[in-house]
């Protein structure tokens, strides 16, 4: 890997594309809640770790047509909602993740007759959690297939389980499933199997989003694939997956 900027990236909200329509990202953050438990005996401040956190602020641009920012963004739901961050588009590129409570929509009109809107997003039940790209940003499928291999990390399967996330942008057809597979070799010698737990729930419309976990404590296979089943004429979809490297690293 090599130092890269931040051109060309994504921004997935709700299984909306709102990357022309986001200005920036000012927050991409995350991590334990500090507890402070000082003692009178010290002279500087004692912490631990507490629960996991995370959150999204960003700028969007008013845009009122079909599938844009502000049809994604108006509702302000009371429910959750899966953001993603994709760092390009290149499979195997790194993504962060929330699962979040949208708090804030609020404009802005300057004088020089710009209008944007200021996005606050909080964790919910999760931190961040960042991972990899399985589909290189998003992914066109016009029939059920399989998708390309890719090998993280490489010589070695983990034992902690994972994470996926999937935002759904359009579709056509009667049902589709997503479901990630596993290989020790990509198919060399050891032939791609279902990964236990790692199947998204059927979908038969557009703006989806679901994050799936399988058990903490399974073994994951050093290649992932996403293949699709089901009749449709056009999918367009996105799924990055989250490897566990240590135990407890989802709680």
């Amino acid at each position: 890997m090599a130092k890269s900027s931040g051109l060309g990236d994504n921004f997935y909200v709700g299984g909306y594309d709102l990357s022309g329509d986001t200005q920036s990202l000012g927050r991409i953050g995350g991590g334990a809640e500090l507890l402070e438990t000082t003692g009178i005996d010290k002279s500087g401040i004692e912490r631990l770790g507490g629960t996991r956190s995370g959150g999204f602020d960003f700028e969007s641009y008013f845009n009122d047509a079909a599938a844009a920012a502000h049809v994604a963004l108006k509702p302000l739901p009371r429910t959750d909602v899966i953001m993603s961050y994709y760092r390009g588009t290149t499979q195997g590129n790194r993504v962060a993740n929330l699962v979040a409570k949208q708090v804030s929509y609020d404009p802005t009109r300057g004088n020089d007759g710009s209008l944007t809107y200021s996005v606050t997003a909080e964790s919910n039940g999760y931190g961040i959690e960042w991972g990899r790209m399985l589909t290189a940003g998003k992914q066109t499928d016009g029939s059920a297939g399989n998708g390309t291999g890719f090998q993280d990390p490489p010589g070695a399967s983990t034992t902690f389980g994972l994470q996926a996330y999937m935002h759904v942008f359009a579709f056509t057809g009667t049902s589709v499933v997503v479901k990630l597979q596993e290989s020790q070799d990509n198919a060399s010698g050891d032939a791609y199997a279902d990964v236990t737990g790692g199947a998204f729930a059927s979908v038969n419309g557009a703006n989806v989003t679901e994050r799936i976990a399988t058990s903490n404590s399974q073994t994951v296979e050093e290649w992932l694939r996403i293949v699709t089943t089901g009749t449709f004429s056009n999918f367009v979809f996105a799924v990055a997956v989250v490897r566990n490297e240590i135990a407890g690293q989802v709680f």
